[in-house]
């Protein structure tokens, strides 16, 4: 759950955003547009909406623990701590 109403609001604005964006790119990618006149392709589109709202929602949430876990500390920590994670990547 969000611990705060502005993680709430946050993590809100960009699920929808990522579901709008993510939805219309599919329908458009693929040319889904005559799905519409159809009852079940209306609810496939909408579960289209939905599961690209889902990343959305996920990167606000890594976001804000990683913001939290960070806490306390100054930005120079901050980035040699991102800077050790990319390495990491790397190997």
């Amino acid at each position: 759950l969000p611990r705060s109403p502005q993680e709430w609001a946050v993590g809100l604005i960009c699920t929808v955003v990522s579901s709008l964006t993510g939805g219309a790119f599919i329908i458009v990618k693929w040319g889904l547009h005559e799905w519409v006149t159809d009852i079940w392709g209306m609810i496939a589109l909408g579960g289209f909406f939905f599961v690209c709202g889902l990343p959305g929602w996920a990167v606000v949430r890594w976001t804000f623990n990683f913001i939290n876990k960070q806490e306390g500390k100054t930005i120079v920590e901050v980035v040699k701590y991102l800077k050790e994670a990319k390495d990491d990547l790397k190997k």
